[in-house]
């Protein structure tokens, strides 16, 4: 028989708790997706799959949920345009202050959400403008540059540069070079910093709510509905947005499993 080791249980006990401690949200949003829940979602009431039929029933909430997507969209866009354009500015340029706008470029991560939205809300009403989608998408776009660039800037310092230099000892013209060379090796890093930026940027609520004004997003819906409980449909649009993202961690894990298959066979 077996003598129970107290120090071979621990990991898995913790470990078991810890996984139950991460998901127990997760799995009460889904849960409370399917409640009957009439017009309070904060008690169980019933399983039903009207919320799943028809998740734009509850008020402003399909709006919100597309101006985040739009929000988010445009904001990644932007950021991760000009985050890329300065990550490969400071790694491949030498140029006056490089290391200055090196350590500045960190600043944004590093002030408080709060500080952040306090500061561009009082610009904002200095400047006379008018808060909405548009301040929204600058507000977004300004934090989510810092973390594109550090992304790509770790991409292009890894990059081995006699790749890029047989491509113009074979008289191909810059342009060439990036796009056929440069371009294709650093659009792993962009497409991770790409979809950071996107998580930051859906996800996000202080910064939001100093510069939105009257317009409201998905994270801005949720905390104006969590006094009298969120309404079962925010649950189901939250529920698709897990999903979705965990269908493509599991289709980009398939395929970086199928690939190195491949390269093993070769």
């Amino acid at each position: 028989m077996k003598s129970f080791s107290l120090g071979k249980a621990f990991v898995p006990v913790v470990s078991a708790i810890t996984l139950i401690f991460l998901l127990t949200p997760i799995v009460h949003v889904i849960l409370f997706s399917f409640n009957d829940a009439g017009r309070s979602n904060i008690l169980w009431k019933g399983f039903t799959l009207d919320n799943w039929q028809n998740p734009c029933g509850a008020p402003q909430v399909c709006t919100a949920f597309g101006n985040s997507i739009l929000v988010g969209v445009v904001a990644t866009v932007v950021a991760t345009v000009l985050g890329t354009m300065i990550a490969l500015a400071l790694v491949r340029y030498r140029f006056k202050f490089r290391s200055t706008i090196s350590l500045l470029l960190f600043t944004p991560m590093a002030t408080p959400e709060v500080v952040l939205g306090a500061g561009l809300a009082a610009q904002f009403l200095l400047a006379g403008v008018e808060k909405g989608i548009g301040t929204i998408i600058l507000a977004h776009t300004m934090f989510c540059i810092s973390y594109v660039v550090v992304a790509v800037k770790a991409r292009v310092a890894s990059l081995n540069p006699a790749i890029e230099e047989a491509g113009r000892d074979l008289y191909a013209p810059p342009s060439q070079v990036f796009w056929r060379i440069t371009f294709p090796m650093l659009l792993p890093g962009i497409i991770g910093a790409a979809l950071l930026s996107f998580a930051l940027s859906f996800d996000d609520f202080i910064i939001t709510n100093f510069n939105s004004g009257t317009s409201t997003t998905f994270p801005k819906f949720i905390y104006v509905s969590a006094l009298k409980g969120v309404p079962a449909q925010a649950n189901v649009l939250a529920s698709i947005v897990f999903i979705s993202a965990l269908l493509l961690v599991i289709i980009v894990q398939v395929l970086n499993i199928n690939k190195q298959k491949r390269l093993a066979r070769q």
